[in-house]
């Protein structure tokens, strides 16, 4: 807390670094200057506003040595999971596992922004016949063909059924490829019919009893799976012990959400909580350093809370974000026009939701696949949408197109129009590439028409 809290440039992280080097920071393994990214490949950083804190520089620094953590593992002898598309569930089951890591090689969709196209992974996709009709997670593809920023995973889990169609699509390319996948079914939740059994779910949705039994059974088998794969027990004991620490993060998070998006001034920028967010879905390939990163950055926004101190000025436009960005560049877009984030859904808010410790583990488990708000219809996902946008109070929505995405075609107008109607308040739709820089004056122009609406 010796420097107030703002936005700074990487060029002036570079000054930042070395005072507090001076000052007597302790640092992980991975620590260091966030110079050294930019260097190695992420060049995207020279164009971002990152938060000054030293809980800020070690998010950064975990987020971007995840491919060297993943490549220590294969060194040391452990078991790498590959976990496409479910987001925020086989992880927990494989981190109750010992030396097993889980990462989501989808995660890959971001590589174009990070590092400004030059690993040429959308090129390569487009070379294997998937062109950009298909969503940028097609980067993925690119990212298999040439193994240059993960080792290839011992094991392919991927879940489908109710699911993006791109990701499935790329997913059963890869198999073709030669990488073998253990395929899990999640069905289109549905509403239950009258007289039904009907079983809650975590974030006030419901699914037929059936329903819930049969997403059981596909994550019972592949329990089976991972046991035979890592040639370890994953009981009931096993899995209660990994839901407990998956828990942990998630507390963690909540209240990082609560305090960063109620508290006024704003507290922490809208990129650091993004990055904080994605935690939840895999642990950033180390789930017990997950936990250490965000109680970090917890203690620093409950210092500046306490203390009154924000990164942005007081009373500015409070905006509930849908969608992810191709391009991390657009969240600090929202603040240079006078917004703030208060508010999300990132398409993993199942992955935030606590897991429930009182029932069976893979029925809990089974509960928070069905959670996902990709697998029911979109007016479950907008109902949704409107009671986070209440709770924290929110003034004004944007959603944000991912291109080529199969989900996105007409699903921001069913959620434009819920929010309209119920809330009354403005939302409007953008689409993000992975870079913006030719599209930035038509964004920014979008954004600010959005913010001085708000303010009138």
């Amino acid at each position: 807390m010796n420097h107030p809290p703002r936005r700074i440039s990487l060029e002036d992280w570079d000054q930042r670094y070395a005072e507090l080097v001076d000052a007597g920071l302790h640092e992980p393994a991975y620590g260091g200057p966030l110079r050294r990214h930019a260097e190695s490949g992420d060049r995207r950083l020279t164009r971002l506003q990152l938060d000054n804190s030293a809980a800020a520089l070690q998010l950064w620094n975990f987020l971007l040595t995840e491919e060297q953590r993943l490549r220590q593992a294969r060194e040391v002898g452990w078991q790498i999971l590959g976990t496409v598309k479910d987001l925020g569930t086989i992880p927990v089951m494989a981190y109750a596992l010992r030396r097993v890591v889980a990462f989501y090689p989808d995660g890959a969709w971001w590589l174009p922004c990070l590092m400004e196209d030059q690993t040429r992974v959308l090129q390569t996709a487009d070379s294997l016949g998937i062109d950009d009709s298909f969503c940028p997670v097609r980067a993925m593809l690119g990212a298999f063909a040439n193994q240059a920023h993960f080792p290839l995973p011992d094991l392919l889990t991927c879940s489908v059924g109710a699911t993006c169609d791109d990701v499935s699509a790329l997913a059963q390319r890869l198999e073709r490829m030669g990488h073998p996948i253990l395929w899990w079914e999640v069905p289109h939740r549905r509403q239950p019919e009258p007289g039904e059994p009907a079983i809650p779910l975590p974030g006030g949705f419901h699914a037929p009893a059936c329903q819930v039994a049969l997403v059981q059974a596909e994550l019972t088998r592949v329990r089976d799976a991972l046991q035979a794969w890592s040639g370890q027990p994953l009981g009931d004991r096993q899995l209660r012990a990994g839901i407990g620490a998956a828990n942990r993060v998630r507390k963690l998070l909540g209240e990082l959400r609560w305090l960063g998006y109620t508290s006024e001034p704003c507290p922490l920028p809208a990129l650091e909580m993004l990055v904080a967010e994605m935690l939840a879905i895999h642990f950033c390939s180390d789930q017990p350093e997950s936990i250490h990163v965000l109680e970090q950055l917890l203690a620093e926004v409950r210092a500046r809370v306490t203390a009154g101190l924000g990164v942005l000025p007081k009373h500015a436009v409070r905006v509930f974000w849908v969608n992810p960005v191709a391009d991390l560049r657009v969240m600090n877009l929202l603040e240079d026009v006078g917004g703030r984030i208060c508010g999300t859904e990132y398409l993993f808010c199942h992955a935030l939701d606590l897991i429930p410790e009182d029932l069976p583990p893979l029925e809990a488990l089974a509960r928070c696949a069905l959670a996902d708000p990709m697998v029911g219809p979109p007016q479950d996902r907008s109902q949704r949408i409107c009671r986070e946008i209440r709770r924290f109070g929110a003034q004004a929505v944007v959603i944000s197109r991912i291109p080529g995405a199969s989900h996105c075609g007409l699903e921001g107008l069913v959620i434009a129009d819920m929010v309209r109607d119920r809330l009354g308040i403005p939302v409007i739709e953008i689409e993000v590439p992975p870079i913006t820089d030719a599209l930035e004056p038509s964004l920014r122009t979008r954004l600010e028409a959005l913010i001085e609406l708000q303010k009138r």
